[in-house]
């Protein structure tokens, strides 16, 4: 897999990610849109960890600032 995230896209993806589960956790959001928060939670914060979004590849945007060879 080819990194297309920037480090600033993927700092935005985790802050937004610790805004909903505390948005969870503090019960403000509950029931089916809280489950909805946490799975879209878990997205975030994997495709934050791993730099490769895979909606971006389907849509060719990459945010990344350097341009990988190989892989």
């Amino acid at each position: 897999m080819k990194k297309n995230m920037s480090t600033l896209d993927r700092i935005v993806r985790l802050v937004l990610v610790a805004a909903m589960v505390t948005l969870y956790l503090t019960n403000v959001v509950s029931g089916t849109v809280g489950i909805i928060l946490i799975v879209a939670s878990v997205i975030l914060a994997f495709t934050s960890t791993v730099s490769f979004c895979p909606l971006y590849a389907i849509f060719g945007v990459s945010t990344c600032p350097v341009e990988q060879k190989g892989s």
